[in-house]
């Protein structure tokens, strides 16, 4: 009964939401290229679906990709920083700064430096760049999690820095590892969409530039449905990443 409601209640929430919002267009004749209504947006939506997934994969394709490569740069960066203190000190300061950095201020750099006529190039720069953060943090948070009475029994025991690393720290840090790439799967998906805004060419033809179209044509309708299935294609991505962390932390738990 709890599950059931738990379900029905946001869908009450949205179905009163999407009711409201339709009624308010239809008595206060609100024009249809300033705010459309739902049931306007939905038939739009419809009517440009295959245009709009099709732009959707191209999206989650390139920060998908993304998110690989930072996790596969991050985590190997991580471990080599928790084996050397003095390494991290240097390397920690760079780090912040890249993340603290507004992502649309280095957005048209990275996009003339990818070059202009190879605009997905970077598309998955940004988005791996904003992706990167979370998991270098996660990790070395989380290699710097591991109990220290653990840590003094392994060198009671003459264990070297690469099997306390291997065997104790890594073992430690994937709760945080997990929390990482969860919050980097969505700021990749955020790097992809602002850096094909920025680039603003057909060559990168993802949801953004289905957006920047639609805003040129006045074709609100279509701006909202290109925005509905973003915030799906995001909504999916992270419940999918909730449901990966929910069955890794199960054996991790369980071991």
């Amino acid at each position: 009964m709890n599950r059931l409601l738990s379900i029905l209640a946001p869908l009450t929430l949205i179905a009163l939401l999407l009711g409201a919002w339709e009624l308010a267009c239809r008595v206060l004749a609100v024009p249809s290229y300033l705010v459309p209504p739902p049931s306007e947006i939905g038939a739009a939506t419809l009517q440009n679906l295959p245009l709009l997934l099709s732009a959707a994969w191209n999206t989650l394709s390139m920060a998908v990709t993304a998110l690989v490569f930072a996790s596969l740069t991050a985590c190997a960066l991580a471990l080599v920083v928790a084996l050397h203190p003095l390494l991290e000190k240097a390397v920690q300061p760079l780090v912040t700064t890249l993340q603290v950095t507004p992502i649309v201020g280095i957005a048209p750099l990275v996009v003339i430096w990818a070059g202009l006529e190879h605009p997905e190039r970077g598309v998955f720069v940004l988005a791996l760049v904003v992706a990167f953060f979370p998991i270098f943090s996660g990790a070395l948070t989380g290699l710097k999690s591991a109990d220290p009475d653990l840590e003094r029994l392994f060198e009671l025991y003459g264990a070297g820095n690469l099997q306390k690393l291997f065997r104790l720290r890594l073992p430690s840090a994937v709760p945080f590892l997990l929390e990482g790439h969860k919050v980097a799967a969505g700021l990749a998906l955020v790097g992809a969409v602002v850096a094909e805004f920025v680039a603003g060419t057909g060559g990168a033809q993802g949801l953004a530039w289905r957006i920047l179209e639609a805003e040129h044509r006045l074709e609100t309708a279509k701006m909202f449905g290109a925005l509905l299935v973003l915030a799906l294609m995001g909504v999916a991505l992270y419940s999918l990443m909730q449901v990966a962390e929910r069955m890794i932390l199960q054996r991790w738990r369980g071991r």
